[in-house]
């Protein structure tokens, strides 16, 4: 089977919440003008990116320089319910969401809950709100230090997660994910069932100076059936995951895990992997938070242009060590316009390009109607029939 590939290697990395432009049905979650990539261009119209410009980017926003010169790129519309991570993510590997994950965003999390954790982890829970990670520390840490880490910071957001703070010197990592772990267990009930549990460690010692560390820890659901992840790795094929890939999946289908402390150093690892003299056969699967984390949901335009940038300067290192067997896939799991109103996601079209030397061609593709046409470029390069349960299509023929 792995004989007849048309790659060999497939390198798909996410640029977590890179957007570009509203949604077809963006007014059922009110982000009507939510545009991550135009706005960003508004602020920075000498946006530095023409490697990315150069695979099609700027083709499929009006506002982009249109230099396509190689590789293949279309538009992606979201099928699934939500606009979080977990679930784009999921749909990019087949799994069609229906069904919206629990939210508590408007009065915190029922006091039966906080209770049970309370009474399980031997810790108080103060917060137990909808809030800012950055916002939430200045007003609260103090009081957990002061508690010598008795008491940890429980908050939550627009996304379906509860989120615990725990300073890594006061608390420490392996009490603060101990808790984290109990949490999982205690919100895989049904009436309190969220995506994610995240162990938020930070440090520092006064209001202003706190900082979250990369020692987070993503506490997820598995998806809610076999994904294209799982697919490959039944067949043999390597699924290497890099950055938060590994807790987005919940481990299912992966075959090995690289922890990135940032997006920067998740992109050298992705061209270190291509780099290396060992030949592996499927999916290298790249997840860069930052853009996400750091930038749009903190509303921050100059760190989001910023960190393009350094992007592209690492797109270029990559291009120049991919070979001829090896297809390159670039795309987003949701928008999170730093311009917009709140700090929560935006429902947006994302772009897929994609781009391998032995392309003879080049050019914008029909939109696609959902994430799973990447799924199904993986299925059909390794020769592998797409489950009937499993969303998306792809004709691979127009990869020439």
């Amino acid at each position: 089977m792995k004989g007849n590939c048309k790659f060999k290697k497939i390198v798909t990395i996410v640029i977590d919440s890179f957007g570009i432009g509203q949604a077809t049905d963006a007014k059922e979650f009110d982000d009507v003008g939510a545009d991550t990539f135009g706005h960003i261009l508004e602020y920075r119209p000498d946006l530095k990116i023409d490697n990315l410009y150069q695979l099609g980017l700027g083709n499929l926003h009006p506002c982009g320089k249109a230099l396509q010169s190689k590789g293949y790129a279309c538009k992606m519309h979201e099928a699934s319910c939500s606009k979080d991570t977990m679930t784009g993510h999921w749909e990019m590997m087949g799994i069609h969401t229906t069904k919206p994950f629990k939210t508590f965003t408007e009065n915190g999390f029922p006091d039966e809950l906080v209770q049970e954790l309370e009474r399980l982890t031997g810790h108080v829970f103060i917060g137990n709100k909808s809030a800012s990670g950055t916002e939430i520390l200045d007003e609260l840490a103090m009081k957990e230090i002061q508690s010598n880490g008795k008491k940890l910071i429980l908050y939550t957001s627009a996304d379906s997660v509860l989120q615990i703070c725990g300073h890594e010197e006061v608390t420490g990592l392996d009490e603060l994910y101990r808790v984290c772990q109990i949490a999982r267990e205690l919100t895989l009930k049904p009436e309190y069932k969220v995506g994610r549990v995240i162990a938020r460690p930070y440090v520092g010692d006064s209001v202003g100076h706190f900082t979250r560390t990369s020692n987070r820890h993503d506490y997820a659901l598995s998806p809610s059936s076999k994904t294209v992840l799982d697919v490959l790795k039944s067949n043999a094929f390597d699924v290497i995951g890099i950055g938060k890939i590994r807790d987005i999946f919940n481990g299912c289908g992966i075959t090995k895990s690289i922890h990135s402390t940032s997006s920067h150093e998740g992109m050298l690892q992705t061209i270190e992997e291509m780099k290396k003299d060992f030949d592996f056969t499927g999916l290298l699967f790249t997840n860069l938070v930052d853009f996400d984390a750091k930038w749009g949901h903190r509303r921050n335009v100059s760190g989001y242009a910023d960190e393009l940038e350094d992007f592209d300067v690492l797109l270029g290192q990559l291009l120049s060590v991919l070979d001829s067997d090896t297809l390159l896939i670039i795309t987003a799991d949701h928008g999170n316009d730093p311009t917009y109103k709140g700090t929560d996601h935006t429902r947006e079209c994302v772009p897929c390009l994609m781009y391998s030397p032995s392309m003879k061609e080049h050019g914008i593709l029909d939109d696609s109607n959902s994430f799973g046409a990447i799924g199904s470029v993986v299925l059909g390069d390794f020769g592998i029939d797409k489950p009937n349960y499993m969303i998306g299509k792809f004709d691979l023929n127009k990869l020439v």
